[in-house]
């Protein structure tokens, strides 16, 4: 099977196709920067750089130019916004199959902009041959927006599970790894903090600020203000450094104002802390308020949520209850290798579809393309 991958240059694509590579026989990119080194994969085509803003008129004429060369079984395009506009249009007057996979914003926030954002995302929805979505909520919005042919809920998942943990050695840390923007409110983990540091019981936590962005020196110098002395920013770390984060906090917070099924949280729940999130539907997926973590309905209470929190996980039969659940969850819904391998058979479920045989439109000469 040849697949043509088409998403913006994010480690979420680059992750995919390093994860999917190995279930397919060829795979061609078509992204908006460099492909870092250690996502190429042996089986690895053509990689296509274009600009996939909605001033770049031509680029769908390049990527067309590029499934013209490789002539690809399946294309796979990650995101409903402009990324898919470009496909969709590339892909015009052929029946060559196509999966659109929404990431989040592009169908939870971007249509709300204007009309002419929400008839693109709805337009590029209905086109595909089918569609995926990380959450059932989102999926649910999807099907809202434009009539979608086929649906599936699949999530990238995180890489592994890890070892068990031993509850009783974690320290008294919280983790926010969430990057630093507006969307995420990390400002609101801070100040939500220095409730925590006035609060005597609660003398021996900290918190580990991870990640970076527009916001982060605003965060450090809030920080500084409320006086905070329990607080490190560390910046952005590499995977290896990130998972000794995670496996040494016993309390994951990250409270977004929108967000699908993150990976963060799935690798917070693999390593064992308790998540406590902000209400959003795609979390009550994974999260059960008071059972397995906590579902904070309002951000402006995060610091008595916290609080709440921390004294249950500083419990370590507690803590290891709901670990015990949230790495159960993670096994079965959550890792990486198997629902990359779930991606693969949807792939080939698309191409037995009657109506996706592969076929191309004439050339310049009234000749059928290849097939």
């Amino acid at each position: 099977m040849k697949l043509l991958l088409i998403g913006s240059a994010s480690v979420h694509t680059f992750r995919y196709l390093a994860g999917i590579a190995p279930h397919v026989d060829e795979i061609h990119l078509v992204t908006s920067g460099e492909l870092p080194a250690r996502y190429h994969a042996a089986n690895l085509g053509r990689v296509l750089q274009v600009d996939f803003s909605l001033k770049a008129l031509a680029t769908a004429g390049k990527i067309a130019g590029l499934i013209d060369a490789v002539q690809p079984d399946i294309v796979h395009v990650h995101q409903a916004n402009s990324v898919a506009w470009h496909a969709r249009r590339a892909l015009a007057g052929r029946k060559l199959p196509w999966l659109l996979t929404c990431w989040g914003s592009d169908v939870l926030l971007l249509p709300q902009q204007n009309r002419f954002m929400k008839h693109l995302v709805a337009a590029n929805l209905a086109a595909a041959s089918a569609v995926t979505s990380d959450s059932l909520n989102m999926a649910a919005v999807c099907r809202q927006l434009a009539p979608i042919a086929r649906m599936d809920v699949l999530n990238f998942g995180m890489d592994a599970l890890p070892p068990a943990p031993d509850i009783a050695a974690k320290p008294l840390q919280v983790l926010s790894c969430r990057l630093h923007k507006p969307l995420y409110r990390i400002d609101s983990i801070v100040r939500a903090w220095a409730e925590v540091e006035a609060d005597a019981r609660f003398a021996g936590w900290s918190l580990t600020v991870a990640a970076s962005g527009e916001e982060t020196e605003s965060l450090k110098t809030l920080s500084a203000r409320l006086g905070l002395g329990r607080v490190n920013f560390t910046g952005f770390v590499a995977p290896e450094v990130l998972a000794g984060l995670y496996r040494d906090a016993r309390v994951f917070v990250s409270v977004p104002q929108s967000d699908a099924t993150s990976i963060s949280l799935l690798e917070a729940m693999g390593h064992g802390c308790l998540p406590v999130l902000s209400n959003l539907p795609a979390n009550l997926e994974w999260v059960l308020d008071g059972v397995n973590g906590a579902i904070v309905e309002d951000v402006g209470r995060l610091g008595d949520a916290l609080k709440t929190q921390l004294l249950r996980a500083a419990d370590d039969a507690q803590l290891a209850e709901a670990v015990a659940l949230n790495r159960r969850l993670v096994a079965d819904k959550g890792l990486h290798q198997p629902n990359m391998a779930r991606f693969a058979s949807l792939y080939k479920e698309i191409l037995k579809t009657p109506s996706n045989s592969r076929s191309y439109p004439p050339n310049s000469e009234g000749e059928s393309r290849k097939t």
